[in-house]
């Protein structure tokens, strides 16, 4: 029978290939141009809905596939874990708030028709988010939901597997997003990504981004 890990790379290559073409912003201006107004609004839902459908079988393979577990980290540790685990899930959620959950979701769009509402992951409300956790990093949601998978106090062959593949995605997406992001945002994003480093957070606020979140402390 073939091996969970072997199925789960065979998938990823065309589950890669498919949210490449769809992140793509030449794909996307092509779509505008055919579609109008009505790319822009349902663009970023029907991306998120694919995307959650596309992912079940990810979810299949780890269950129902052969495996062999590699480790299992005894407690305390584990406990230690999973507190880190709540942590990013709580980062993650403040990450959202920031963007706007109903934007995130693409649900904001379907009742706009602005170029402003076009569903870019760090844009907001058609502006450049550079505050809170965007100040310390250009893509804290990659950077959370990767730090959630790798602190499972337990590790299998298909799980390492898929822990690998989806922290090579969101590298892939991430790269992705911000090439639609410079486009959007031009100068004002490449001073952004000049300042704020791409996955490994800095410690503290430097410059615009420190003043942006003073005031949003007020």
């Amino acid at each position: 029978m073939i091996s969970g890990a072997f199925a789960m790379g065979a998938y990823f290559v065309v589950f890669v290939m498919v949210h490449s073409l769809l992140a793509d912003p030449g794909f996307k201006s092509l779509a505008r141009s055919a579609l109008g107004k009505t790319f822009d609004r349902w663009q970023r839902l029907a991306y998120n809905l694919l995307a959650l459908l596309m992912i079940l079988p990810f979810f299949f393979i780890m269950i129902f596939l052969p495996d062999r577990t590699l480790y299992v980290i005894p407690a305390p540790w584990s406990w230690l874990m999973a507190g880190g685990q709540l942590l990013a899930a709580l980062a993650l959620l403040q990450t959202t708030r920031q963007t706007g959950v109903s934007y995130f979701l693409g649900l904001s769009q379907l009742r706009k028709e602005s170029v402003a509402a076009r569903g870019k992951l760090a844009s907001g409300e058609g502006r450049l988010v550079k505050d809170g956790f965007y100040c310390h990093i250009r893509n804290p949601l990659f950077f959370f939901a990767t730090v959630f998978i790798w602190l499972f106090p337990f590790m299998t062959e298909n799980l390492l597997a898929f822990n690998i593949l989806t922290t090579i995605y969101f590298y892939i997406g991430a790269r992705h997003e911000e090439r639609s992001l410079r486009e959007e945002f031009g100068e004002e994003y490449e001073e952004y990504k000049k300042r704020v480093p791409m996955f490994l957070p800095r410690l503290r606020c430097q410059g615009k981004c420190a003043r942006e979140n003073m005031k949003i402390s007020k």
